[in-house]
């Protein structure tokens, strides 16, 4: 496979199906955000972190890279003249959501009780889940403008939306297990 193909020196890029839009279209914005959100996830893999842990990330990263294609499809591309699919792979669909809710569920009940808001931070390994969460927030709110111009899966952006939630709670974990501080965001007074 040629990593160079000199298609997109003038700016433009080709969607699975063929046809090109500028890099800078909201379709490539969405998905370049999601490959950025999934490399920041590999870098919180690389950590001192449990097996299970490395596990469900391996999994919420094969996820990501099948969200992705899901993104880089146009709906008029999706199916073929003879109406078989394009996108000849499994798509994000309720059980990857499901599998997202069972890991914060598990996460979240060996955890204290959140009672406040909190700082990200307390150790460079949750600081990357914090990094990470933001992301995945910035890769859902493309996702979202992208759905009012082309209309995407409904399960993308519940899919995000769940990842967002399982990164916060990630991040406590690791807090807890790291015995770092959790610091609570405490308005001052005025």
């Amino acid at each position: 496979m040629k990593i160079y193909t000199k298609t997109g020196d003038k700016g433009t890029t080709a969607l699975f199906g063929g046809s090109r839009v500028p890099k800078h279209h909201l379709r490539i914005e969405s998905y370049g955000t999601i490959d950025e959100l999934n490399s920041y996830i590999g870098l919180i893999r690389d950590q001192e972190i449990s097996d299970h842990l490395k596990q469900s990330l391996n999994k919420i990263q094969h996820d990501l890279f099948t969200l992705g294609a899901m993104l880089a499809t146009p709906p008029e591309k999706e199916t073929l003249k003879n109406g078989k699919e394009r996108l000849n792979i499994p798509k994000i669909d309720t059980t990857s959501i499901e599998f997202l809710e069972n890991e914060i569920d598990i996460m979240n009940d060996s955890l204290p009780q959140m009672t406040h808001f909190i700082l990200p931070g307390g150790h460079q390994t949750v600081s990357f889940c914090h990094i990470a969460r933001c992301v995945c927030r910035r890769s859902e709110r493309l996702s979202v403008a992208l759905n009012e111009e082309d209309t995407i899966s409904d399960t993308i952006l519940m899919y995000l939306n769940r990842l967002s939630d399982y990164l916060f709670v990630l991040a406590r974990k690791l807090s807890h297990e790291l015995q770092a501080e959790e610091v609570k965001w405490i308005p001052e007074k005025l």
